[in-house]
């Protein structure tokens, strides 16, 4: 593998952004959801959903419908399914006022285990049943519909956050719910919006995974996929632009760990597997060191 060889790049862009696209998706359901004044660590476990959903939709409309139509269905299933259990988030921190993190956990391990027992429900086994086809590439080079998703998605939260009063009055209640409050904003119908919407992009992310990456839904699918969205979030600096170009570094060396371990050489392939995790967690170690050197705090 010759990163100067043309034919490196023809296939490491094409898969950089298919795997980027579901980070990048996510990462901006969380940047919504933190908008808002709601942490969710819960982007792992509403992936799973997602993808389970979209997973089970497909393959149960393929044979009926044409693959485009039954990959838009499933798209959709996976953001209402995405909406719906971010909404047991948002009822236990908004409403009840219950701790983010323990909401959020408990959110991972109902979808590590509930898409389980579902499967084997509807299956007969751990797993849904594999599709024929997932989404089609577009072009010669195979870049998936996900990654112009991605990118409208991208335009669109910026848009939204920025250049809109809905935006100013979701920022308003994340930074001083009591000025806002104050204001006249409705600040729990503002954080339950927030909450949903970032719901509804994390199933579309896990979605995106599992119809371009695989072909069925496994207990192991999303395998961390969440929380590097999670911490793209952190290390883009809450800013839409931050965070989309953190999530296509980590996408970028999850990509390359995945290409280089088939032809790993005298490098042990397991590093390469653990590549995308060392680069997120040397990333925010060092934008927190950069950010205690600004404020002037060492």
């Amino acid at each position: 593998m010759n990163i100067f060889d043309i034919s490196f790049w023809q296939t490491f862009l094409p898969s950089m952004l298919m795997i980027s696209a579901p980070i990048i998706l996510t990462a901006l359901g969380g940047l919504i959801n933190e908008k808002s004044g709601i942490v969710n660590i819960g982007l792992e476990g509403l992936m799973g959903f997602g993808a389970f959903t979209a997973a089970a939709i497909h393959v149960t409309l393929e044979p009926q419908l044409s693959n485009g139509l039954s990959v838009s269905v499933a798209l959709l299933g996976a953001a209402l399914i995405g909406m719906l259990f971010s909404l047991i988030h948002a009822f236990a921190t908004i409403s009840l006022k219950g701790n983010q993190i323990i909401s959020g956990t408990g959110l991972n391990f109902l979808s590590s285990g509930l898409t389980i027992f579902l499967a084997q429900l509807i299956f007969n086994q751990e797993r849904t049943n594999p599709f024929k086809s997932g989404m089609s590439g577009l072009t010669s080079y195979k870049i998936y519909p996900s990654a112009f998703i991605a990118l409208a998605v991208m335009v669109g939260v910026w848009y939204l956050l920025n250049k809109r009063v809905f935006g100013l009055r979701l920022r308003a209640c994340g930074e001083n719910p009591q000025a806002a409050s104050g204001a006249g904003v409705n600040v729990k119908r503002m954080q339950y919006i927030g909450v949903v919407a970032g719901g509804a992009l994390a199933g579309i992310g896990g979605a995106t995974l599992v119809l371009t990456q695989t072909i069925q839904y496994t207990g192991s699918l999303i395998n961390g996929t969440g929380f590097i969205a999670l911490a793209a979030i952190g290390f883009g600096r809450w800013t839409v632009g931050g965070v989309s170009l953190a999530s296509i570094l980590f996408g970028s060396a999850m990509t390359y760990a995945l290409m280089s371990s088939s032809n790993s050489g005298v490098i042990p392939r397991e590093f390469f597997l653990a590549l995308p995790y060392i680069v997120t967690v040397i990333s925010l170690v060092l934008f927190d060191y950069w950010k205690i050197k600004r404020l002037g705090l060492s």
